[in-house]
């Protein structure tokens, strides 16, 4: 739920006696009745204010300070630290220190932070005056302006960042031009300047001319950032992979290489590369820079002789037909199983429940198309591989 204006100057001048009052709730779905009833005694008519802000400053705590304003919308919206900071690292690289940078959407200002820290100026704009009081809070002497992200304030920024909506009516918005702004429309607000503009990872950007960048944290993907060529660097895609605070970017550079992956037979180990690899459409790629190869050449799984270092895969043990499953899974003794699936149709969920494994062993399986054939490649546990290095 959104605060109006008096809602944020109250929960500003009284930061201590809630973080007092709201240090010991549980603020769960069971304790939502007599949590309210406590924020009400203690804070008067703000109480559901409190409440609203502790929730949304726990469901965000990776995002941004625990001191930070921010109400449920913009908590889900705003980007992760670490991934706001791989743009600024692009964006200071692209244009040098001290460029300025106009952040059109700023909301609460989790971009402005990691852009001020990487020594770029920072010039935030929203249109929704609660949000941009909640961002001169959090981000203290920052140059802030109320306007309307198509509707350019700026002359002399060096690139402009926006985040557009990504859900309307509590649904995920799947085509470019429904973002909130549409993105057709903030391109053609900003002609002529350089941009990067924030989006789901789902989304078609197959006629973007720039950059595709796609990020992805500790293994999950958070999101894709679309670079004018401007600040592409001469690259078209790309994996940025953020693991124990190390960033592997993998670029569309080596497509010869690339191209020369092949299919084979199931190596030592069977590999489900990270989604931003898959999504970012560079499996082969990463294939030809880690020395894999691949078990079709229409599906992304991957497989090699050796793990790549920081990486996790399975142990291949044996190859055969989806109908043979169970009873070969039996004869290994399995029990508990991690199950992958790409390429056939088969729920995870349903194929458990039909195998009924009984053994105690731990395993996993993966189920794809190789060829024509909807094959089971069984495997031991997930692993990293280090004690085959």
């Amino acid at each position: 739920m959104a605060f109006t204006l008096d809602e944020v100057a109250f929960l500003a001048a009284h930061a201590p006696e809630i973080a007092d009052a709201t240090a010991r709730l549980e603020l769960t779905r069971a304790s939502t009745l007599s949590d309210a009833a406590t924020l009400r005694e203690r804070f008067g008519g703000h109480g559901r204010a409190v409440a609203e802000l502790v929730r949304a400053r726990r469901s965000a705590a990776a995002k941004f300070p625990a001191t930070w304003l921010t109400d449920h919308d913009a908590a889900q919206q705003a980007t992760p630290s670490v991934v706001a900071r791989v743009r600024a690292a692009r964006l200071r690289e692209q244009l040098g220190a001290g460029a300025l940078i106009h952040d059109v959407t700023c909301s609460i200002g989790t971009e402005g932070a990691s852009v001020r820290a990487a020594g770029l100026g920072y010039l935030g704009s929203d249109l929704d005056a609660p949000r941009l009081a909640m961002a001169r809070h959090n981000l203290g002497d920052a140059w802030l302006v109320r306007a309307d992200a198509l509707h350019p304030v700026s002359r002399g920024a060096d690139a402009v960042v926006a985040d557009p909506a990504r859900r309307a009516g509590g649904r995920r918005i799947t085509r470019p031009d429904q973002l909130l702004p549409p993105l057709p429309d903030l391109v053609e607000a900003w002609r002529g300047r350089e941009l990067a503009v924030k989006c789901a990872p789902g989304l078609d950007f197959s006629e973007w001319e720039g950059l595709v960048s796609l990020v992805s944290v500790d293994g999950a993907v958070k999101e894709a950032c679309l670079y004018t060529p401007g600040l592409s660097g001469g690259t078209r895609r790309e994996a940025v992979m953020v693991s124990g605070g190390e960033v592997d970017r993998l670029t569309d550079a080596g497509g010869e290489a690339a191209d020369a992956v092949t299919a084979g037979a199931p190596g030592r180990f069977i590999l489900d590369p990270d989604g931003a690899v898959v999504r970012a459409g560079l499996v082969r790629h990463y294939a030809a820079r880690e020395g894999l190869w691949m078990l079709d050449e229409r599906i992304a799984y991957l497989t090699g002789d050796r793990l790549p270092a920081g990486r996790t895969g399975f142990p291949f043990i044996e190859q055969v037909p989806l109908k043979k499953l169970k009873p070969a899974l039996a004869a290994h003794g399995a029990g508990s199983l991690e199950i992958l699936v790409r390429g056939v149709d088969v729920d995870p969920d349903d194929l458990r429940k039909k195998l009924k494994l009984k053994g105690r062993r731990p395993m996993a399986v993966v189920c794809t198309r190789i060829g024509s054939q909807g094959v089971a490649l069984i495997c031991g546990p997930r692993t990293d591989g280090a004690e085959n290095r």
